[in-house]
């Protein structure tokens, strides 16, 4: 996608959830749809967002950080996988006259499926709207001050939590979303990958928060046949490992994403929660940024970089660009797109 201005919308893009019982399989079979997962494994996926009510939390919070965002544009929101769709989205844009837009995902870091994905589906819903606007995907925001200081807010409130605070006894787990292995090989130029990238960020994280404390990058939400292989430790196997060296308590901090997603919901304050209370860990989640402040005003100044080149704040040394080379983050195999 080609970058610059003059830009005359924002749009939101984000990866959508259903909002009652009845969108839980259709949405579930929008996310699957040609990736060949078995209908026994929907169906145990569908019943972790029947325990919330078959409602994810995402469309509401993309909802809140609109209400929250203030910009000299206006503002739209489409999704990848339910309502508000991408193509609807832009077709109303086209009816209002808009001819670019910026858009922000609800996605920090490059890989395929957190990057590569949107900007098809941006491509994918332009070519199904006659006459759609141009739009332009924002920067990697891994290491954005308004990324980093709410995660390391909400890391210190966390440990405020727990009763013992012995550096000796305490972890702090940070986790994000796994991907195939193969995926994070190819996931941007070698040393820039999704891998590089979450580190950094949990470092930041962690530097903030507690530098005195030991700390490590685990993975959450693993999907498919047992054969791909994934980024791994998982947080529930980690917990293990952590209990058996001693330790007494964690705080488990999701940094891999802006809000607290159903996998956010149910892998770690429902599954992990559980090991942790199995083993005898004191635990407690971290709160994700979701309509922090501090994160809504990343935001506008993300796209006040692109429109006027104000400076990009960054605290790290992973370096982001604003347009992605036509052979980054390829599309997985089929053994790949099957696990996701």
């Amino acid at each position: 996608m080609a970058s610059g201005g003059p830009y005359d919308a924002f749009l939101l893009v984000s990866f959508g959830g259903p909002e009652g019982p009845d969108d839980v399989l259709p949405f579930l079979e929008n996310v699957t749809r040609g990736r060949g997962v078995p209908p026994e494994r929907l169906a145990e996926v569908a019943e972790h967002y029947r325990h919330f009510g078959g409602v994810s939390p995402i469309n509401e919070q993309c909802r809140a950080l609109l209400g929250a965002l203030k910009l000299d544009l206006p503002m739209y929101w489409g999704n990848r996988n339910w309502h508000p769709y991408l193509a609807d989205t832009l077709a109303k844009m086209r009816d209002d006259g808009v001819r670019r837009a910026i858009a922000f995902v609800t996605s920090p870091f490059g890989s395929y499926s957190s990057c590569r994905q949107y900007l098809d589906d941006i491509a994918q819903a332009r070519a199904r709207v006659d006459g759609a606007p141009e739009v332009d995907k924002l920067r990697h925001y891994h290491d954005h001050p308004g990324y980093i200081e709410p995660h390391a807010r909400a890391v210190h409130a966390a440990l405020e939590t727990l009763p013992d605070r012995a550096p000796q006894r305490t972890h702090l787990v940070f986790t994000a979303h796994s991907i195939p292995s193969t995926m994070d090989a190819t996931s941007g130029p070698d040393g820039y990958r999704y891998t590089a990238q979450l580190r950094e960020t949990a470092s930041l994280v962690a530097a903030a928060a507690a530098p005195e404390l030991p700390w490590e990058l685990v993975w959450q939400s693993r999907s498919g046949p047992p054969q791909v292989p994934w980024l791994e430790p998982d947080v529930n196997d980690h917990l293990e490992a952590l209990a058996a060296a001693g330790a007494g308590q964690v705080v488990v901090s999701p940094v891999g994403f802006i809000s607290d997603h159903l996998e956010v919901l149910w892998d770690l304050d429902a599954e992990a929660a559980q090991t942790a209370a199995r083993l005898g860990l004191g635990f407690a989640r971290a709160a994700t940024p979701g309509a922090d402040p501090q994160f809504v005003t990343m935001i506008s100044e993300l796209v006040a970089e692109r429109i006027s080149g104000t400076p990009k704040r960054h605290l790290g040394t992973v370096p982001t660009w604003d347009a992605c080379p036509l052979d980054c983050c390829p599309t997985p195999t089929r053994n790949q797109a099957r696990a996701g």
